[in-house]
């Protein structure tokens, strides 16, 4: 196996990428696939952080007789219940892993601390953040950005279903749709390319943190990704 590119990474996992074909709840079998190869990173002792979507469960912004706050809780919720989805196929197959909320529900989860967590990091452990960044208004593409800041990872890894990069359009509309191999963080808000809210992808830029589009589509994309191999999108600098 190659040696890893990277020794701390945040992967951003959207709810549908835990969906498979169902296209709504949990598909196990996907979650174990998913599962697997993060254990095969964590075995090049790569440090494992990652955020969750809800996504699968819920849609927040399609709600639109629902107060927007109460609609963004109920997301923070589908989160929670992906991390500990994901979190039990991990330690089924021996990966120690720990799930911290940014909302209370010590009974399920620990609450996210920034010093726990790295210490869990640390000790080889996978830290799974869930429930977002605790506020709604915030997308869980935000909270990937914040909470790689925090910890200072040298990555983030944006997973993407249905697609295996940036493209200065829909490939799924425009069959002529060109594939970027690397981006800047500017190029990305003044083209209004939407592969980050615009919050997260300031927050990035501002932070200096590079970040990497690739499709989950093949879980085994997220090994050659660690590798260094080329098969997504670069984003880096201003």
């Amino acid at each position: 196996m190659d040696k890893p590119k990277f020794k701390r990474v945040i992967l951003k996992l959207s709810g549908e990428a835990l969906a498979g074909d169902k296209g709504f709840g949990i598909d196990e079998e996907t979650v174990d696939n998913i599962a697997k190869e993060i254990s095969k990173i964590g075995e090049m002792d790569v440090q494992v952080a990652i955020v969750v979507g809800g996504g699968n469960f819920w849609r927040g912004r399609s709600a639109q007789r629902m107060d927007r706050a109460t609609s963004d809780y109920i997301g923070m919720l589908g989160t929670t219940i992906n991390a500990l989805a994901l979190q039990d196929a991990l330690e089924n197959i021996g990966v120690d892993t720990r799930v911290q909320t940014a909302i209370g529900m010590q009974e399920v989860a620990e609450p996210y601390i920034r010093r726990k967590a790295i210490r869990h990091l640390q000790k080889g452990r996978v830290v799974i953040f869930a429930a977002g960044s605790g506020n709604p208004y915030f997308s869980t593409d935000t909270t990937a950005a914040l909470r790689a800041a925090e910890i200072e990872a040298e990555v983030i890894l944006l997973a993407k279903k249905g697609v295996d990069g940036v493209y200065d359009s829909d490939p799924k509309i425009n069959p002529s749709a060109k594939k970027f191999e690397s981006l800047r963080y500017i190029d990305i808000l003044n083209r209004g390319l939407g592969i980050m809210d615009s919050t997260a992808t300031s927050l990035c830029m501002d932070n200096s943190i590079p970040l990497i589009v690739f499709g989950i589509d093949d879980p085994e994309n997220i090994v050659r990704v660690v590798t260094g191999e080329q098969i997504g999108t670069d984003v880096k600098g201003v």
